[in-house]
């Protein structure tokens, strides 16, 4: 499975951004695709994610700002972000995994900078 993610960018804080990631290859009927985010000196942390059925999760810094969303027919997932804040600032990951335990698979990563 390959995961080509897209639409990063530089905003300004209260602005919006959409990412997208589509994925090419073996692709499981069941699974789940997610955002992560990595700030400088920061560890990885998950974003959100949205399973095949569409069940999501979300971090609590993205809930009510940030909507999970997938179109399974173009094995594509999107992650709406609005209200966006400097704390956003980081490289956005897109995340494959089947086993919900298992690292997964992962996109190239794309940059996110809010100024402020």
């Amino acid at each position: 499975v390959q995961l080509q993610a897209s639409g990063g960018g530089l905003v300004q804080s209260g602005g919006s951004l959409r990412l997208s990631c589509a994925a090419s290859g073996s692709i499981s009927s069941v699974h789940t695709m997610g955002w992560y985010r990595q700030a400088p000196g920061k560890q990885r942390e998950l974003v959100a994610s949205i399973t095949t059925g569409g069940r999501t999760n979300y971090a609590d810094s993205a809930k009510g700002r940030f909507t999970i969303s997938r179109d399974n027919a173009k094995n594509t997932v999107y992650l709406q972000m609005n209200s966006l804040k400097s704390e956003d600032t980081a490289v956005y990951y897109c995340n494959y995994k089947i086993n919900p335990l298992a690292r997964g698979l992962w996109g190239q990563g794309t940059q996110v900078t809010v100024s402020s």
